[in-house]
């Protein structure tokens, strides 16, 4: 039998949900505007090469893996990078390790970095799966409907990232930072999917996800 998920929402303070979505509502309207030069340039991942050393440094590329903690960002979604880097330039998305680092950056850099990334591969795992872990993590996949907006190959779509074969020690850190408020996308959908989901599921999760075929 198909282990079952039950996700229940968490109880939300007006006074949080009025700041979260007066927030990202901003962060929507600028967005919208920004992917303008986006949609038409498709972004050129040569020009992009060049301005992403710093970058590759911590996340990696076909070549090499990215650092511990770091996510990969090859074969990622080229809008959901475009985003991304938008809202922490902006300051609407605080990760310290990327403080400063987009500063000066045009919304074509965005778009040109993004298109580099996505065209890279992803070094394979060096680590063996474990199978109960595995089998554990595919049956939560399922059972919370991770594939309803991640795809059932969990490459991901547009905006929503692509979580297949992702480093296993971020996607830990990444689903645990949703499950306790931490972190927000352009919406809440993450931090209700991922609401009392204990510690060990969310490792075979990662775990299955991470080693993803």
């Amino acid at each position: 039998m198909t282990d079952r998920v039950i996700v229940r929402r968490p109880q939300v303070r007006r006074s949080d949900l009025v700041a979260h979505v007066t927030g990202f509502a901003a962060a929507v309207a600028l967005f919208c505007f920004s992917s303008c030069v986006f949609a038409q340039s498709k972004g050129d991942a040569a020009r992009g090469e060049a301005k992403s050393a710093a970058c590759a440094a911590c996340h990696g590329t076909s070549k090499s893996p990215p650092l511990a903690g770091m996510p990969a960002l090859g074969r990622q979604q080229p809008e959901f990078l475009v985003l991304q880097m938008f809202l922490i330039r902006e300051g609407l998305r605080d990760v310290p390790e990327m403080r400063g680092m987009l500063n000066g950056w045009s919304d074509r850099d965005l778009g040109d970095v993004a298109a580099y990334f996505a065209a890279q591969t992803l070094p394979p795992a060096n680590a063996k799966a474990d199978a109960a872990l595995h089998a554990r993590g595919a049956a939560l996949a399922q059972g919370m409907g991770c594939a309803s907006c991640h795809f059932g190959n969990f490459e991901g779509q547009r905006q929503i990232p692509r979580i297949a074969t992702q480093r296993e020690d971020y996607l830990v850190a990444s689903l645990k930072a949703y499950r306790d408020n931490k972190r927000t996308g352009i919406d809440t959908s993450m931090n209700a999917a991922m609401y009392q989901v204990s510690d060990a599921d969310i490792a075979a999760l990662a775990h299955y996800l991470a080693h993803y075929k």
